[in-house]
């Protein structure tokens, strides 16, 4: 135990004294016991002891038996192969040294300046990366057929350096814009079309929001990925990786001596005109050294077989994140984000969820998996892992409802299915919201792309239609959502003496029953909208 553990503790234990003497002399309203039920987890998971629940630490851990021993009161079977964990690695990645890299011209060797033409970024499946390759610009980089936009018509890049814009042009819808606007996308794309790297250099939009010389100091961010079972750093392109940006100045170097120039580049983005894509002059030699270090965590998962015949071999998953970010910097004093909204009361609901199932007496003709996920805080890592490597056949995951965060501070109207118009999901949300008196209303705020934030995005990547259930807006929802996000969200005070309306945790918590139901009991499995561009992308069921 270190120093600072022994100090929380003292410190938890010397304000714990007045409390329990002020809950003596005024006790609380005694709350129905499915609301009890609910708000018991919170307070646990929730707790200065839990430390914030980051995942990797020995407080995930703690939070991780919790959940598994409250499955097995609750009658669930473990998940996977007879253990409720599944075990996976975290891998801290960051950039081990200031590459050098160069320009191969005529004959000339041309040295590109670190932090003045480009930056390094690390490669975590290659530690030690080195390609030399010609270079073809490609654009933003984009293949979506859906919107008639192939960036590689006409080029030939097999074997080459792919140059991109970063994020994407005006016009797309949201959700597709999120998608792309990933540079492990784009490459995966580069990938596909025989690329062995991309770089992408600076556009005019990133430049008015984070300029290159901005970026230079933090260059060596630490980032983290997950580790395959042979050990190796998960990529979404390990044989294209992203291995640098570069600023304007370097920009104009890779393109002198190229038809097409970079000032043609820029004015198309100002003008939000066709980009002049091609190949560029010379040869690049880029390289990147990775500094790689590994801590472990798990999934939790319990498991109500299906009872149907053929039914069962279908597994409908519910999902919530365990994690939360740990300690931190002092707010007021206090360093520890609890993280009860986010997302203790999460899988708090998922608890109660399979409680209810078991209390019904009915077994679900489907089989279900409920899943506390670890890693969600460091990029939808656990949900990534699991959606990989599922411990039933991936074919057989047909659904997934996820709840994350649901800003329960007020009475309930209504509810928003991120991603639920895209498959056959959405009319299932609809109708059990209706049996709770709650209307289905779509995103407020689709700009903030909510859809590829949360952990159901890494089954929506595995093609299984998937949604994450948030209340909604109305009533007194705005606003009370609007205050969560400006006061408690990421911060200290994210516990749990918000002003938690229990009641409507209670119906949240009803409602996914009712979901879930509806799912495990369907005659048949959920399908993706047909053409709908999440299930072509990720071959889905029914999109084609």
């Amino acid at each position: 135990m270190t120093f600072l553990d022994r100090f929380l503790l003292a410190a938890t234990a010397l304000l714990a004294a007045p409390l329990a003497q002020a809950q003596t002399a005024a006790p609380a309203a005694q709350l129905p016991p499915e609301q009890a039920a609910l708000k018991s987890h919170v307070q646990f998971l929730a707790s200065d002891a839990m430390h914030g629940r980051e995942a990797g630490t020995r407080d995930y851990e703690v939070a991780a038996e919790y959940v598994a021993a409250q499955m097995l009161a609750i009658g669930l079977q473990p998940g996977v192969e007879g253990s409720w964990f599944q075990p996976f690695k975290l891998v801290a990645y960051k950039p081990a040294e200031k590459a050098k890299w160069s320009l191969v011209r005529g004959g000339s060797e041309i040295p590109l300046q670190f932090g003045i033409d480009f930056v390094n970024t690390p490669v975590p499946a290659t530690p030690d990366f080195k390609a030399e390759a010609g270079i073809v610009f490609a654009g933003y980089g984009l293949v979506y057929p859906e919107g008639k936009r192939d960036d590689y018509k006409g080029l030939d890049v097999r074997g080459k350096i792919v140059a991109v814009l970063p994020g994407v042009p005006d016009g797309l819808p949201d959700a597709v814009e999120a998608h792309f606007s990933d540079d492990e996308q784009k490459a995966a794309i580069a990938q596909k079309k025989g690329a062995v790297a991309v770089i992408v250099l600076e556009s005019l939009a990133q430049r008015e929001q984070f300029p290159f010389e901005a970026i230079v100091p933090y260059y060596d961010y630490e980032r983290t990925t997950w580790a395959r079972p042979d050990g190796t750093a998960f990529a979404t392109a390990p044989g294209a990786p992203p291995v640098g940006y570069l600023g304007p100045v370097g920009a104009e170097k890779l393109f002198q001596g190229a038809k097409i120039k970079w000032q043609d580049v820029l004015a198309a983005q100002r003008k939000a005109t066709k980009i002049p894509t091609g190949a560029l002059p010379g040869i690049l030699k880029v390289a990147s050294k990775t500094r790689l270090v590994t801590r472990a965590t798990r999934n939790v998962v319990g498991l109500i077989p299906g009872s149907d015949p053929t039914l069962k071999a279908e597994y409908v998953v519910l999902s919530a994140h365990l994690d939360h970010v740990g300690v931190g910097d002092a707010v007021n004093g206090d360093r520890i984000y609890n993280g009860a909204m986010d997302n203790a009361i999460g899988v708090s609901t998922m608890l109660e969820v399979a409680r209810k199932f078991i209390a019904s007496g009915e077994k679900p003709k489907r089989s279900m998996l409920f899943i506390a996920l670890a890693a969600e805080e460091k990029g939808l890592l656990g949900s990534d892992y699991f959606a990989h490597y599922p411990p039933v056949p991936k074919d057989r995951l047909v659904a997934d409802v996820n709840m994350d965060m649901p800003i329960l501070t007020y009475p309930l109207v209504d509810v928003v299915a991120l991603g639920g118009e895209r498959s056959s999901l959405g009319p299932v949300i609809e109708a059990a919201a209706a049996s709770e008196g709650l209307k289905v209303v779509p995103d407020p705020s689709p700009e903030e792309m909510f859809f590829v934030r949360s952990d159901h995005y890494s089954f929506v990547k595995a093609g299984v239609p998937a949604v994450s259930l948030d209340t909604g807006p109305g009533g007194e929802g705005a606003e009370a959502q609007k205050k969560f996000l400006a006061e408690n969200y990421h911060k200290p005070s994210d516990q749990i003496d918000l002003p938690f309306d229990w009641n409507s945790a209670a119906k949240y918590m009803r409602l996914n029953y009712a979901i879930a139901r509806a799912l495990t009991d369907a005659p048949e499995r959920p399908r993706w909208n047909k053409g709908d561009f999440f299930g072509v992308q990720f071959g889905g069921h029914g999109a084609e």
